[in-house]
Formats: C-alpha cells, sequence, structure tokens
C-alpha cells in the first residue's frame, strides 16, 4: 500500500471510485467528480464538465437544506430556551 492510499479514508471491502488523472481514491462518484472538475479543470472532456455543473449544483441544493434546517433547530432552540427561562425567572 502506497502513502497516499493510506492517507485516504476508504472502505476495504469495495473498490474505491478512482480519479482517472491522480489515482486518487473516493468513497462516492460524486465525490470523484467534483475532485475532477476543481482539480483538473483544464483536463475535463464536454461530458466530465457537464457532469462536474450537476454535481455542484445537487451540492448547493443540499448545503442550502442543511443551512435551513440547522437555522431552524437554533431558531427553536433559543426560544424554547427563552420559554423555559420565562417560567424559571
Amino acid at each position: 500500500m502506497s502513502t497516499v492510499e493510506s492517507t485516504f479514508d476508504v472502505c476495504a471491502n469495495d473498490a474505491p471510485d478512482r480519479c482517472p488523472y491522480c489515482e486518487r481514491p473516493f468513497r462516492r462518484d460524486r465525490a470523484e467528480t467534483l475532485h475532477r472538475g476543481l482539480a483538473h479543470v483544464d483536463r475535463l472532456s464536454d461530458r466530465e464538465r457537464a457532469a462536474f455543473e450537476r454535481a455542484v449544483r445537487e451540492e448547493r441544493v443540499e448545503i442550502r437544506r442543511f443551512r435551513l434546517y440547522a437555522l431552524g433547530v437554533l431558531v427553536l432552540l433559543y426560544f424554547g430556551l427563552l420559554i423555559i427561562a420565562a417560567f424559571v425567572v
């Protein structure tokens, strides 16, 4: 096992997806697609570029959903603690 493979956390049972340009292993295909779009921009074909743009759009949607969920949890926590403080004091 090379030092490059030992620095990445991949499941030993499954063959990891690998970047065709630098052989870096990835757990998920989308992570590998995002890596290629960010690290190897000048080497991408039109199909790979379209896959990268689609993966970026999907990632933005998931990040936005997470941010809204986190904001909702913080608002509920704030008002919950505010109500509890009002009853205690």
